[in-house]
């Protein structure tokens, strides 16, 4: 998924991060604001859906 959305938005970007964790955590911030979190939905996001989050957080 990084990927994709790596190249997805490759003109956009100024940094991403991947810190990796235990205990099943996948979370996607944009600057600082929390937009999935796996532990807080109890399943692994598809790309279409993290990427219309991230649009909808840049674009407001």
């Amino acid at each position: 998924m990084a990927v994709k959305l790596l190249e997805y938005y490759k003109h956009d970007i100024e940094q991403l991060q991947l810190v990796p964790s235990g205990g099943g955590r996948f979370e996607v911030t944009v600057d600082d604001s929390l937009i999935f979190s796996k532990l807080g939905t109890d399943r692994f996001p598809e790309y279409g859906e993290v990427k219309d989050a991230i649009e909808a957080s840049i674009a407001g």
